[in-house]
């Protein structure tokens, strides 16, 4: 039976690279799959793991209609047994249900790897769709953790260098600190007292304990 499986974690958790690893040994094992991202770091149509791997991918905007990507590589005689998206957070609802409808009526399996909730703690609107839909959802073993060595459990959006709470719900960054908008994983805890590791720096050069944090 054709399963539609979310793996969900924070940034820095592994999600690209298990993308990446399903598809090497669905494919290794004959199989047919379709690839797609979007917003990934390394630019459009590549998924790329913070390990340093990377591969081309199909780039998956708002007019993306899956169920029609499918049915177009099916009249060409390519079978298609499986899908992987990455960045899955970015697709709209309307898309999550395309490629429930692929698993439901073809049989594709279709595995999603994305995060759940934005730098404002919100849910992004296709992983709430996914978290609805989903025959299964799947939650990163690999912990990432916050500067205090906790598990992070919340993504932070700096500009500048100071965290923020408010602004559009998708802008592309990295983890690079140099970066003018830049991501950190965080506890809870830190991240509803804004505390990012360069703040919490700053709070230790000025006299002030790492317990009091």
């Amino acid at each position: 039976m054709a399963e539609l499986v979310f793996f969900s974690g924070t940034m820095d958790s592994g999600k690209s690279t298990l993308a990446l690893q399903t598809d090497y040994n669905h494919a290794a094992r004959g199989r047919t799959g379709l690839v797609f991202t979007r917003h990934d770091r390394a630019g459009a149509a590549r998924i790329s793991s913070r390990l340093g791997l990377e591969v081309g991918a199909l780039e998956a905007d708002e007019s993306t209609d899956f169920w029609e990507v499918v049915d177009a590589e099916r009249r060409r005689g390519r079978l298609v047994d499986y899908v992987v998206c990455d960045e899955a957070q970015f697709y709209s609802p309307q898309q999550v249900e395309q490629l429930a409808r692929l698993v439901d009526e073809v049989e594709i399996d279709v595995f999603a790897f994305g995060i759940t909730t934005d730098f404002r703690t919100r849910l992004f609107p296709g992983s709430a769709r996914l978290l609805e839909l989903a025959d299964r959802t799947e939650i990163l073993q690999v912990p990432a953790l916050c500067w205090c060595g906790r598990r992070a459990t919340h993504n932070a959006r700096t500009v500048d260098g100071v965290m923020v709470v408010e602004g559009e719900q998708v802008v592309v960054g990295d983890t690079g600190a140099d970066a003018v908008v830049a991501y950190e994983v965080l506890c809870r805890r830190h991240h509803m007292r804004r505390m990012t590791a360069t703040a919490a720096r700053q709070h230790a050069v000025a006299g002030e304990s790492m317990l009091d944090l």
